[in-house]
């Protein structure tokens, strides 16, 4: 068991989500099990989690963190985009509160044969599922420099998107980038020197920009969000905890959209997002970019 990864303001989650005897709450991301061993230890007796995970491995872990609580927890392997199936699969309509927890798990990024890390050298997949879908090394090896380069730009907000994409596309002509070293040094030789000595490491934003793109992370953010609301109960509450902007910017502008109208369907609890103290910093420094928003089902038609 990976016990380096730790759930990111699981103490503010907990707050908001405010679990409940007898509650039943959904965790989008489930992980090894952290975030939904918190929230069964704080809601008490009889609570149930329906976990779902897109990671084989995760869901091995996820059991062994959770396995006490027996049939309370039901465990899904999957994306969160089927949230709905999921949940009627386990036997309800309606629940009382939803957590996703974005991005990507130290248990991903701490194996190197996961290729999700810049740091760790390993085959350059950075696949949730591995099961599933082109890898990484797929992207970089095969797409047009013109794809490569929007990727990179949109995913990764990487201004020197276009020179990478070039880069990319010379050393493949000489061989195959098939590990996450391989695609490092060819950044190394692409970027600006005074780039390369900034506060973010040089690979940061590529390699965020091709795990997003392999996972179509942002693609299926917003209609889980949408069927996430649909399926709680009045006073049921949704927490997403984001780690970069572009994730952030999505749950906003869809908690906002859903929050408008003439027939609301939540109200924003955060009216700005919350973000880890300097403590959880301190203990935990992949809390770091971390933002919570927060919002609540309303009766259809109310005014928040």
């Amino acid at each position: 068991m990976n016990d380096a990864h730790i759930p990111v303001l699981v103490e503010e989650i907990c707050f908001w989500l405010n679990p409940l005897p007898g509650g039943i709450y959904v965790d989008c991301t489930l992980g090894v099990g952290g975030t939904s061993l918190k929230i069964l230890e704080k809601a008490g007796n009889n609570a149930h989690i329906i976990g779902l995970d897109r990671d084989h491995q995760a869901i091995v872990y996820a059991k062994k963190t959770l396995s006490k609580f027996g049939k309370s927890v039901k465990i899904f392997n999957g994306n969160f985009s089927h949230i709905k199936d999921f949940v009627h699969e386990a036997g309800y309509e309606k629940v009382d509160g939803v957590v996703f927890d974005l991005g990507v798990s130290s248990l991903q990024l701490d194996q190197p044969e996961r290729g999700f890390s810049f740091s760790l050298s390993g085959p350059l997949d950075m696949r949730m599922d591995q099961t599933q879908g082109a890898t990484a090394a797929d992207l970089v090896n095969y797409l047009p420099e013109k794809e490569l380069a929007d990727i990179i730009f949109s995913y990764g907000e990487e201004r020197y998107s276009r020179r990478i994409a070039r880069a990319i596309v010379q050393a493949r002509q000489t061989g195959f980038i098939q590990t996450t070293q391989a695609l490092v040094n060819v950044l190394q030789h692409a970027l600006p020197l005074a780039y390369k000595k900034g506060r973010l490491h040089f690979a940061t934003r590529t390699f965020q920009a091709l795990r997003i793109r392999v996972n179509r992370e942002l693609d299926l953010l917003e209609p889980a969000l949408r069927d996430a609301v649909e399926l709680l109960k009045e006073g049921g509450r949704v927490c997403v905890v984001a780690f970069h902007s572009l994730e952030d910017r999505i749950v906003k502008h869809a908690f906002r959209s859903m929050a408008r109208g003439e027939r609301p369907q939540i109200s924003l609890l955060t009216k700005k997002p919350v973000i880890p103290s300097e403590t959880e910093i301190r203990h935990n420094p992949r809390a770091r970019s971390a933002k919570l928003r927060v919002a609540e089902r309303i009766p259809e038609g109310e005014n928040p």
